[in-house]
């Protein structure tokens, strides 16, 4: 890959990552599942079973189809006391592509804030993807959310 098709290539990731972000801070929900292919897969993990090979994931979802579930959760059925969402997110590090897909990882900070309350650092760890170009766009064909605490809130509702 040329340095000129690679800097293009890292402007790309950059926009996707920032409209995804965008998407979930301003409770775009319903526009979520659009960011993955349809036989994705969207799994939220901790460390310590991502880097032992470990199956067991705190949320995990198989299809575009599933996320679309979990959308109509979050916005129609879950009860919860609401809270706002901030995703800081650092620069994508491409670790390789094959010609049809790229894999990915960046870095990400997730700070809540309750109505009336202090914000807290909610969620850190990074992002392991891969992305491939479907329908002329960039998306999300596996994406991993590796969280370095084996602590966790009670609940996770909105994606991270």
């Amino acid at each position: 890959m040329s340095d000129a098709n690679r800097l293009l290539l890292m402007l790309e990731l950059q926009a996707l990552y920032a409209e995804y972000c965008a998407c979930i801070d301003e409770g775009r929900y319903e526009e979520w599942p659009d960011f993955f292919t349809e036989d994705c897969l969207y799994q939220l993990i901790p460390r310590e079973n991502f880097d032992r090979g470990l199956p067991l994931a705190t949320l995990s979802f198989e299809s575009r189809g599933m996320l679309k579930d979990r959308v109509f959760g979050i916005t129609q059925t879950l009860c919860h006391a609401p809270y706002y969402q901030r995703h800081l997110v650092g620069p994508a590090r491409i670790i390789g592509t094959d010609g049809s897909s790229i894999r990915c990882e960046a870095n990400y900070l997730v700070v809540r804030t309750k109505q009336n309350e202090q914000s807290e650092l909610f969620n850190a760890g990074r992002y392991v993807d891969i992305v491939v170009r479907d329908q002329e766009r960039l998306r999300f064909q596996e994406r991993r959310c590796v969280f370095d605490s084996e602590l966790i809130p009670n609940s996770i509702i909105y994606p991270i």
